[in-house]
């Protein structure tokens, strides 16, 4: 008897191959902003060796709005990104290609 072998792929792939839908791009290319806040926002947090809780204190709100705006689920208002920029002691930049 003949095992099935499945083949596991990481996300990196699994995107390359999606990408290639017309459909797909459109979609994913709208929500490149979000992307980009989120991931420079995470990334800045761990510059800076804070974890969620910790940067949710100096913002006086909750790891799990941290939590929202690190995954680009929430829509954070300008207000709440410059909090979270300044509580890590940075300064919010806007830029309009």
């Amino acid at each position: 008897m003949k095992k099935n072998k499945i083949k596991f792929i990481s996300w990196r792939e699994d995107l390359a191959e999606r990408l290639k839908n017309p459909e797909f791009k459109k979609e994913w290319d709208k929500l490149e902003p979000e992307y980009q806040l989120a991931k420079q926002l995470y990334e800045k947090r761990r510059a800076k060796k804070l974890s969620q809780r910790d940067l949710a204190k100096k913002m006086k709100t909750s790891q799990a709005a941290v939590a929202r705006i690190e995954a680009g689920s929430g829509n954070p208002t300008l207000s709440t990104l410059k909090n979270a920029v300044q509580a890590m002691g940075s300064k919010l930049e806007i830029l309009v290609k």
